[in-house]
C-alpha cells in the first residue's frame, strides 16, 4: 500500500481530504503538515509514496517546496488548489494529478488510480528541478527564509548543513546537493559550498589546495579536486 503524505495550511481542508482518502482506500496516510518547512523534513523522515500538496501556503508555497526537495526522496505529487489557474503549471512541475477544492470522492479515485500506474520507476514522470530562490533556516523557534543572493557559503558537519551569511550562520534541512544543483551554489569541497559572486580572493596553499576568502571575510577550504572547477567558474 501507499504511503501518503498531506500538505495544507487550512485544518479543515487536511481533514477532509483524509477522510476522502480513507473512503478511497489503496493509501495510507503517513501524516499531515500545515506548511511546507514541517513538510520538507516529514518528507525526509517518513519518505512517503505520495505528496498531496497545496499549491497556495504561506511563506513558502507547494512550488518552492518540490525546489528544496532531495531527488532521492521526492516523492510522487499531487498538486491541491482552489484555482485551475495553477493547472498548467502543476503538469510543468511533473506532477501525476492535480486537484480542485472541494475535492469529489470520484475525483480522488481518479487520482489515486493514476498513482497507481506511475508508482512503478519506469513509469515515473520525470523529476522537477525548479530553481530554488530561498533556503529555509532554523533561527530558534522561528523559520528564516534566507535569499541565496545573501548566502556567503554553507557548510556541512555531522551537526547538520549549514548557511553562512554576512549576519550568522543558520541551520538548514536542505541538503548540499540540492543546494548546488537548484541554487547555484559552487562545490569547492567535499563538504563546502560557495556562492561566486561572494569571493573576494583565492589564497594557493598545499592542504586544502586552496582556501577562498569571502566578502564577509569567512575562510572556505578549496580541495585540490575542484579548484580547477572552480578557477574556471571564476575566469581565473
Amino acid at each position: 500500500m501507499m504511503r501518503a503524505l498531506i500538505v495544507d495550511d487550512e485544518p479543515g481542508a487536511r481533514a477532509e481530504l483524509r477522510a476522502l482518502i480513507e473512503q478511497v482506500g489503496g493509501i495510507e496516510i503517513a501524516g499531515e503538515c500545515p506548511n511546507a518547512v514541517e513538510a520538507l523534513q516529514a518528507v525526509q523522515r517518513e519518505k512517503p509514496d505520495v505528496l498531496f500538496l497545496d499549491v497556495q501556503m504561506p511563506v513558502v508555497n507547494g512550488f518552492e517546496l518540490l525546489a528544496m526537495l532531495d531527488d532521492d526522496v521526492l516523492p510522487l505529487v499531487v498538486f491541491v488548489t482552489a484555482h485551475d489557474e495553477f493547472a498548467v503549471r502543476a503538469f510543468e512541475e511533473s506532477a501525476v494529478d492535480y486537484l480542485l477544492k472541494p475535492v469529489t470522492r470520484e475525483r480522488l479515485a481518479k487520482s489515486v488510480e493514476k498513482l497507481v500506474r506511475h508508482r512503478a520507476p519506469a513509469q515515473r514522470p520525470p523529476l522537477p528541478s525548479p530553481p530554488l530562490t530561498r533556503v529555509p533556516c532554523l533561527a530558534g523557534k522561528a523559520i528564516k527564509l534566507v535569499p541565496l543572493a545573501d548566502v556567503d557559503h554553507v557548510r556541512s558537519s555531522a551537526a547538520g548543513v549549514y548557511v553562512v551569511t554576512a549576519a550568522g550562520e543558520f541551520l538548514t534541512d536542505l541538503t548540499l546537493r540540492v543546494l548546488e544543483e537548484r541554487g547555484g551554489l559552487v562545490r569547492c569541497h567535499k563538504q563546502h559550498l560557495v556562492n561566486l559572486e561572494r569571493v573576494d580572493e583565492i589564497r594557493p596553499g598545499e592542504d586544502p589546495s586552496a582556501t577562498i576568502r569571502t566578502r564577509a571575510g569567512h575562510l572556505v577550504p578549496v580541495s585540490r579536486r575542484f579548484l580547477a572547477t572552480l578557477r574556471e567558474r571564476l575566469g581565473l
